[in-house]
């Protein structure tokens, strides 16, 4: 059985985002290829990976290329900077799979881009990115769980670390 990772947020290309989410990077190469090395050093091939929104902020053959750098059967729910080309575009682009809204696996995990409403009497967690390091919104909870990459340290998180760390919650 293959494992599970998450990630959002990691704006591939975008140079802005270093200075607005104060990444630790000189550029976005620098950036572009530190996210790609955690990635495939954490993601093998046969594993499966949710991409949690705003992918990259790039041309549209550059992205075709980061698509086929990454390691992993890649699932993309799109987020609010991926809505610059079409969900068919996307479809074509090398992702696996896409999805224009949120969806949920193995029965209690709610994955989309931006957070959703859940509450303690529901049994779900949101797995989200869309937040960056926003300070109003904690790293996880029993009902959440935020998998932008600076608060995942740039690299994919397994979801036996997800669920291990959420039911820790009380």
């Amino acid at each position: 059985m293959s494992r599970q990772f998450f990630i959002a947020d990691t704006h591939f290309g975008h140079k802005n985002i270093i200075e607005y989410e104060n990444r630790p990077f000189n550029n976005t190469e620098e950036m572009d290829n530190a996210i790609i090395e955690n990635w495939n050093k954490t993601v093998k091939k046969m594993d499966r990976i949710f991409i949690l929104g705003d992918f990259a902020l790039s041309n549209k053959k550059r992205i075709i290329e980061l698509i086929k750098l990454l390691n992993g059967y890649k699932i993309f729910i799109l987020g609010n900077h991926d809505k610059c080309y079409s969900y068919a575009w996307w479809n074509t682009a090398g992702f696996d799979m896409v999805c224009a809204y949120p969806i949920i696996i193995d029965e209690w995990f709610i994955l989309s881009h931006e957070p959703l409403y859940t509450n303690t009497n529901m049994p779900y967690v949101n797995i989200f990115g869309h937040v960056h390091g926003n300070p109003e919104y904690s790293n996880f909870s029993k009902q959440h769980f935020c998998v932008s990459c600076e608060r995942i340290n740039y690299t994919p998180i397994e979801l036996k670390e997800i669920i291990k760390m959420v039911s820790k919650q009380t």
